[in-house]
């Protein structure tokens, strides 16, 4: 038999792998369009959400893509993202959020494998809250066949919504055809069985679940299927006055599964229905000796000593009835202090220690139960779904209190920054706006224009000597002066060598400028350009030095309201998150009370029973003549 924590464990783990599939399977859909294919997201936010959301940091993916959505950040990405938003908001739970999703992008025409795939995992989280209405709603919308393995759990899922809501028929009638196809999941074939016989079909039915409680199964997960069949079976023929057919359904049931306690207690009765209470004692005494928080350990330390009343060991019956009733005493007095540590608040804290998490979310669970006094007690209640979907919430609070608490702190974070930018402006405006007010930016401006015409005048009369270098135009300057000095002394015939010499260097100096013109003007206008460029820039400066003295105060205390306007969210925000998680914190403790209250009643009604039989034994035993002790053998206590 599993202990109760590895029993929590397997339900937890189902649980988990029941809900973490919907935001993962939604962005299987995700498809970016038509990118190049090597580089398929083309947003650089989607992909940072896509890099959250991959390493399985869900909140921060979530919370990034609803900013980089607020603020159109995603164009190319638009249902992608969408789809993905809505995946991991029913992965948190919030299916109705999540369905506003799905409609909207109906409405914008998503594709329907897209919308498809979003109403059913609509409905799967729906019917894990226990929304049987919603989910079959859901189920509705799906229009086509689900790809793969996941029309076979539509199936599945839609047969259980409808055996809830009462249509066992119209489940019955869904699963035939899967059950009659080669290769039907073993799911399938229960749920079938299940609903033939609710549906007033016992014949077919039984035969269903015969089917399954006689095969041979590969893995824990069946063979624990195969033995809930054949309990369903043993308790359906001994309500039919059929013991001798409900002990050979029981017998097949493993000694160490989850169903063991329950085939044990039946197959006790089972003989005791055939008059034989001999052969109800194996069970009963194996059964009695398990753990005493199973209700079924519990009837069994009934059931043995009335066993021994009936084979008229009065004696021996009164042994059992009186350990069993202060076993039930001590059980009690157990879960008086297991409620006690509860109000103590050790459960939730103990809960949130041992199951640490920087997550949250519907797919997180919880595997280790709390260290508090008699924890088995609490097994049944933890491993229901009402209570693990109870603690999600209350640890999603505690996530989100933490993360206000962080978010007040960035606050601060953030007043301080700007604080430093006000000062850094007031100081810097003043040696900026003196450097600026020295530069004549309309002066620079016309030595510019003058620049440009001579460009152009030079252009147009392809002047070489326009764009000589400063040597150059020494050079020319020393011819000019020479050409001045022989002009005075024309008439000196001394000077006629001197004069053709000069003649000769200006041409030379005339064809070389002209010979360079064609490299040389390129160059010019692109430093024109430059200068143009540089003069647009400086004058764009000041504009904007210009602006930044009458806006960069207003922009300063627009982000100082934003960031008092976020600190008065958060200060109402963090009283309201608390209010809620100590509210949720007393609805789990009070679920878990009432589950140990409803389990002291229990014991209370068998403790009276187990004395009501102790009196009726010391009754006949009086009755018998004796001397007020009841005999060995021959006295009868009541059946309990």
């Amino acid at each position: 038999m599993r202990s109760s924590a590895s029993a929590l464990t397997a339900l937890a783990l189902a649980t988990s792998l029941a809900l973490a599939a919907p935001a993962r399977a939604l962005a299987a859909d995700a498809k970016p369009p038509a990118d190049p294919p090597k580089h398929p997201v083309v947003d650089p936010h989607y992909g940072d959400v896509l890099f959250e959301f991959f390493q399985n940091h869900y909140f921060p993916a979530l919370t990034k893509l609803e900013v980089s959505q607020h603020f159109e950040r995603m164009p190319h990405h638009a249902d992608e993202a969408e789809v993905l938003r809505g995946g991991l908001l029913l992965s948190y739970g919030m299916h109705q959020q999540a369905g506003e999703v799905f409609e909207q992008l109906i409405a914008r025409g998503a594709a329907p494998s897209v919308r498809d795939r979003a109403w059913y995992f609509l409905a799967k989280v729906r019917w894990q809250r226990g929304l049987a209405g919603p989910a079959l709603d859901a189920l509705g919308h799906v229009e086509h066949p689900l790809p793969g393995q996941l029309e076979e759990d539509r199936k599945l899922l839609q047969a259980n919504v409808l055996m809830a809501t009462g249509d066992n028929a119209g489940a019955a009638a869904l699963l035939t055809p899967m059950v009659a196809s080669k290769g039907a999941p073993l799911y399938a074939r229960y749920n079938l069985g299940v609903a033939q016989v609710r549906a007033g079909d016992t014949a077919r039915g039984a035969k269903a679940l015969d089917e399954i409680g006689r095969m041979g199964m590969p893995n824990e997960e069946q063979r624990a299927l195969r033995d809930k069949a054949n309990v369903a079976l043993g308790f359906a023929a001994l309500r039919d006055g059929q013991p001798q057919q409900a002990r050979a359904f029981l017998e097949r049931v493993r000694l160490d599964g989850l169903e063991s306690n329950q085939a044990l207690l039946g197959f006790g009765w089972a003989a005791d229905a055939m008059k034989n209470p001999k052969l109800a004692l194996v069970p009963w005494v194996e059964l009695a000796g398990r753990d005493p928080t199973d209700s079924a350990v519990l009837e069994a330390q009934l059931a043995v000593p009335y066993a021994y009343a009936e084979l008229g060991a009065s004696g021996q019956a009164l042994d059992r009835y009186n350990v069993a009733i202060a076993n039930f005493e001590h059980e009690n007095s157990n879960l008086d202090a297991t409620i006690a540590a509860i109000r103590q608040g050790k459960l939730l804290e103990g809960l949130m220690a041992r199951n640490p998490g920087e997550q949250i979310g519907w797919f997180q669970t919880f595997k280790d139960i709390p260290l508090v006094p008699h924890a088995r007690h609490l097994t049944p209640v933890l491993a229901g779904n009402e209570f693990q979907e109870g603690f999600k919430n209350y640890r999603d609070l505690m996530f989100m209190s933490h993360n206000l608490a962080d978010w007040r702190d960035q606050l601060g974070i953030f007043g301080d920054m700007l604080a430093t930018r006000r000062q850094g402006f007031a100081e810097r405006l003043p040696a900026v706006s003196t450097k600026a007010g020295a530069m004549d930016i309309n002066a620079l401006q016309q030595r510019s224009d003058a620049n440009a015409a001579a460009l152009r005048e030079a252009q147009s009369a392809q002047d070489g000597a326009a764009f000589a270098d400063a040597k150059e135009r020494d050079l020319r300057a020393r011819l000019e002066r020479a050409q001045a000095a022989l002009d005075r002394v024309r008439d000196d015939p001394s000077v006629a060598d001197a004069r053709e010499r000069l003649r000769r260097v200006k041409g030379a100096l005339a064809w070389q400028l002209a010979h360079e013109y064609a490299t040389r003007e390129p160059g010019a206008r692109a430093q024109q350009a430059d200068t143009e460029a540089a003069l647009a820039e400086a004058r764009a400066h000041g504009e904007a030095l210009a602006r930044a003295q009458a806006d960069e105060p207003a922009r300063f205390e627009a982000f100082a309201r934003r960031i008092a306007d976020l600190d008065t969210r958060l200060q109402a925000l963090v009283p309201r998150v608390a209010a809620l998680s100590q509210a949720q914190a007393q609805a789990l403790d009070d679920l878990a009370i009432a589950s140990l209250t409803e389990q002291k009643a229990r014991l209370a009604g068998y403790t009276a029973q187990a004395k009501i039989a102790v009196a009726q034994l010391y009754d006949r035993a009086t009755e018998s003549g004796g001397d007020g002790e009841p005999a060995k053998e021959g006295d009868h206590a009541a059946k309990p």
